[in-house]
């Protein structure tokens, strides 16, 4: 199979999709892989590394796309790059389609294969694709958080520690799963008062074990949500649904009881956002007030770390992406359930239920698959 890896164009995103030992990995299954140039520049990851791995280096991405079957690529199709594919085309990348209607539609009028990395699904609902940039965007978030407090953000002018004397600040998350972790983890090591909320008492209760008790756990309704978010310096939006809009659960009202300077941010965005205040940012204008509150909202947050996360990234992804071409599609698919969830949109029809149901559209199950 010819496998493409396009450099990636969305504002402020520096990963790149393969990794040279992934070039060689594809190489000696057989397959001919074609990088773009500059496409691991931003990673820290030269050209050079890429041609050593056995890689043909392509100069203009028109050309990677239009002799590629299998694109594997980190964010999903921008710009130029919706009007370089084509019927029949493997698409492999984060999609993210239950937030992006007009995505979808292209991707269903081009008959182009879309396998999202964030629905990839095991049996024991793990998400293997989705949990290496959970983790960095958990943790990235209070790193950002505690920017968004520092006066010159418009923030409260808080050290998220406190010092002696004074108390630290107050950092409220909302979804207990792997961001929401990692971002306790993080926020409690640097000193914070952290309260987290989830639908799960399992969750809670292990988050609750594995921080020692450092760290206050709530089940989350309406009524206490909006209580903690009232009294938050720092709200941490991570809820998911996999493949699904992310649900609203920080009205704008509730937002508008948060103290002047507080920070969001909005892990949940790349799906829409958990906060009904929330809109996509890039990482060259990061953050936004409104009601007097710091919005950190980018859709990207990982490329704020490229390095990190491309490593992160490419140790989860190779695997799938070598059945895809060593098996073909449809036997990968009829192979591998876990795989087979992740196919958002086949032959112009959508077959991911939570991207059907985002826009009313129909859902068509992979032919003869089974979950």
């Amino acid at each position: 199979m010819i496998v493409g890896v396009p450099k990636e164009i969305k504002p402020g995103e520096n990963r790149v999709a393969m990794l040279p030992s992934g070039v060689a990995a594809f190489v000696a299954h057989g397959h001919e892989v074609l990088v773009e140039k500059d496409a691991g520049t931003g990673s820290g990851i030269p050209d050079a590394q890429f041609s050593l791995a056995g890689a043909r280096l392509i100069s203009d991405a028109d050309d990677v796309w239009a002799h590629a079957e299998l694109i594997v690529k980190v964010k999903e199709p921008v710009g130029p790059e919706l009007g370089r594919m084509r019927p029949g085309q493997i698409i492999y990348t984060y999609l993210h389609l239950a937030s992006n209607e007009a995505l979808t539609r292209h991707l269903m009028k081009n008959c182009v294969t879309g396998i999202a990395y964030e629905t990839i699904q095991r049996d024991d609902g793990a998400l293997p694709l989705l949990t290496p940039m959970s983790e960095v965007a958990g943790r990235l978030s209070v790193q950002k958080a505690a920017l968004c407090l520092e006066a010159a953000s418009g923030g409260r002018g808080m050290l998220l520690s406190g010092v002696s004397g004074v108390k630290p600040a107050h950092v409220v998350i909302l979804g207990a799963g792997t961001a929401g972790q990692n971002a306790c983890h993080v926020a409690v090591g640097m000193g914070a008062h952290v309260t987290i909320l989830d639908i799960d008492p399992g969750k809670l209760r292990y988050v609750y074990d594995i921080m020692g008790g450092h760290v206050t756990t709530l089940m989350s309704n309406r009524a206490t949500v909006a209580e903690e978010v009232s009294e938050a310096d720092v709200l941490i939006g991570t809820v998911l649904i996999p493949g699904a809009r992310a649900p609203v659960l920080v009205t704008a009202e509730m937002v508008k009881q948060m103290r002047p300077g507080a920070a969001i941010v909005d892990v949940a965005i790349d799906q829409g956002g958990c906060i009904e205040t929330s809109r996509p940012t890039t990482h060259a204008e990061p953050t936004y007030v409104a009601h007097g509150v710091v919005h950190y909202c980018v859709t990207n947050m990982p490329g704020a770390v490229p390095r990190t996360s491309t490593y992160a990234l490419t140790n989860a992804t190779l695997g799938y992406g070598l059945s895809l071409a060593n098996k073909g599609l449809d036997h990968a698919l009829r192979e591998d359930r876990a795989l087979r969830r992740g196919l958002n949109v086949f032959d112009g029809v959508v077959t991911h239920k939570g991207v059907a149901d985002a826009f009313g559209i129909e859902c068509r199950e992979y032919p003869n698959g089974n979950g």
